[in-house]
C-alpha cells in the first residue's frame, strides 16, 4: 500500500495517468491496424494566464524523459526560453514538435502537457517577479502550499524562472545548491523569548547561514527588529517582516518605518526581507518602499498553469488540422536582439525580424533523436539564459 498518493516514474511513462480517451484510442488504432500512422504534432498555447505578454517554457528535460526510447523525434524551444503564444503575425508559436507513429506518444499526451503546463507556469511567475525585483533577493518558500512530492519541480522551475534560492531540501538537491530560509515564529514561542531565540539561534547554527530574525511574533515589527539589532548587532544579516494580514495594515508603510528606526541607531548594514502574500501585484511597491529581499510561497507554487494543447498538423507527409489550428510542419525563428518570433512553414527563411530588421534564427532544436535524449543543459545555464531574456524585455506594466 502506498503512503502518499503519487503516481510512480513507471506507472507515469507508462501511460498510467494519461485520461481514459487516449487509451481507448489506441485499442480503436490497434484493432484498425492504424497505430503506425505517422504524424507530425505540435505543442501550442493560443494565450497565457491573466494576459501575460511572454512565459518561460519550462519541463523539457522531464518531457525529455518521458518520450526517451520510443519511436519518436522531438524538436523543442530550448528551456528556458521566453516566448509569446503568437508570432509577430498572430500564428501560434510551436514551444515542441513531435514525428513519429502515433501510437509511440498517443498515451504520452495527458502526462507529456501536464510536465509542460505547470512547470512553465511557475517558471513564468518567477520570471516575472524577477524582472519586478531586479536585483533584490528572490526565495522560494512555497512548499507548504503544494502537495510534497511537487517540491523538487517547483522548485526547479522557481529557480530557472529567477528566484536566487528554494527554502525546501528536496528542491535545493534539485538545484545543486544550499536550501536557503530564516527561522518560523514557532522557534521563538518555543524558547520563549524573541532576543533568547535569536540569541540561540546565532549560537547554534553554522556561521555561513545569514542571521536573519523574524521580528514580528509578539511586539510591533520596528520594536522587534530594533531589539534583534541590538542583540546581535553586526552579526544580524537582516530581519523578516512576516505580518500576517490581520495586523499587517499598510506593509509598505511598515517596511519604511522599520528602516528609518533601523537606520536612526546605526543599523543600516540590516536588509529588510518581507514574506505572506508576496506576488506579481504587490512586490513593486514593497521594493520601492525599501524591502531588500522576499520570500515568495503561494504565488509561485500555485502560478497560474500555461494552458498548452497538442494537435496532430501533418498525416503522412500531408498537412492537416481540426478547426482553429494551421496545418504542416513549421519553423520558429526568432531576433534575438528583440525577441520577436516568426512562424513559417517548413523550408521557408530565415526572415528578417520584423520589428528591428536584424536577421532571426531557428529557434526548434532537437531534442530526441530515434528515441535518444540529446544532451541537456544544466539549470545552471537555463537560469543563465533566462536571466539574459528577461534583461531585453520591456518593463512590466
Amino acid at each position: 500500500m502506498r503512503l502518499f498518493h503519487i503516481a510512480t516514474d513507471e506507472e507515469i511513462r507508462g501511460g498510467e495517468t494519461t485520461d481514459v480517451y487516449f487509451r481507448r484510442t489506441m485499442q480503436v488504432l490497434r484493432a484498425k491496424g492504424l497505430d503506425r500512422v505517422r504524424v507530425v504534432a505540435e505543442i501550442t498555447s493560443h494565450s497565457l494566464p491573466r494576459g501575460w505578454p511572454w512565459g518561460i517554457l519550462c519541463g523539457v528535460e522531464e518531457a525529455a524523459r518521458l518520450l526517451e526510447g520510443r519511436e519518436v523525434n522531438v524538436y523543442s524551444l530550448p528551456e528556458g526560453t521566453v516566448f509569446r503564444p503568437e508570432d509577430a503575425f498572430g500564428v501560434r508559436v510551436p514551444v515542441m514538435v513531435l514525428e513519429g507513429p502515433y501510437g509511440e506518444f498517443c498515451e504520452l499526451e495527458t502526462p507529456l502537457l501536464g510536465l509542460l503546463c505547470q512547470a512553465s507556469g511557475v517558471a513564468t511567475m518567477a520570471g516575472r517577479l524577477r524582472k519586478l525585483a531586479g536585483k533584490k533577493l528572490l526565495i522560494g518558500f512555497g512548499m507548504r502550499r503544494v502537495h510534497p512530492a511537487l517540491a523538487p519541480m517547483v522548485d526547479r522551475a522557481s529557480y530557472i524562472g529567477g528566484v536566487d534560492g528554494v527554502s525546501s531540501l528536496a528542491g535545493a538537491r534539485a538545484i545543486g545548491r544550499e536550501p536557503m530560509g530564516t527561522m518560523p515564529h514557532a522557534l521563538i514561542i518555543v524558547v520563549g523569548d524573541q532576543v533568547r531565540a535569536w540569541k540561540a539561534f546565532d549560537e547554534v547554527i553554522p556561521p555561513e547561514v545569514p542571521r536573519v530574525a523574524l521580528v514580528d511574533t509578539y511586539f510591533d515589527e520596528k520594536t522587534e527588529a530594533i531589539l534583534a539589532a541590538e542583540a546581535l548587532k553586526d552579526r544580524l544579516w537582516g530581519v523578516r517582516l512576516d505580518t500576517p494580514s490581520s495586523r499587517r495594515g499598510n506593509m509598505a508603510t511598515l517596511i519604511r518605518e522599520v528602516r528609518w528606526e533601523l537606520d536612526l541607531r546605526g543599523y543600516s548594514h540590516v536588509k529588510i526581507l518581507v514574506s505572506g502574500g508576496i506576488n506579481d501585484e504587490n512586490l513593486r511597491e514593497l521594493c520601492e518602499a525599501g524591502a531588500d529581499g522576499f520570500g515568495v510561497g503561494t504565488s509561485l507554487s500555485n502560478a497560474p498553469t500555461i494552458d498548452f494543447a497538442l494537435d496532430i498538423v501533418e498525416k503522412e507527409g500531408k498537412p492537416v488540422a481540426k478547426r482553429g489550428k494551421l496545418g504542416g510542419r513549421k519553423e520558429v525563428w526568432r531576433c534575438e536582439h528583440c525577441l520577436r518570433e516568426v512562424v513559417l512553414p517548413l523550408g521557408r527563411g530565415p526572415p528578417a525580424c520584423p520589428s528591428c530588421g536584424s536577421p532571426c534564427s531557428p529557434l526548434l532544436l532537437p531534442l530526441i533523436r530515434e528515441g535518444k535524449v540529446q544532451p541537456l543543459p544544466s539549470v545552471e545555464e537555463i537560469r543563465k539564459r533566462v536571466l539574459e531574456q528577461l534583461e531585453k524585455l520591456p518593463p512590466l506594466p
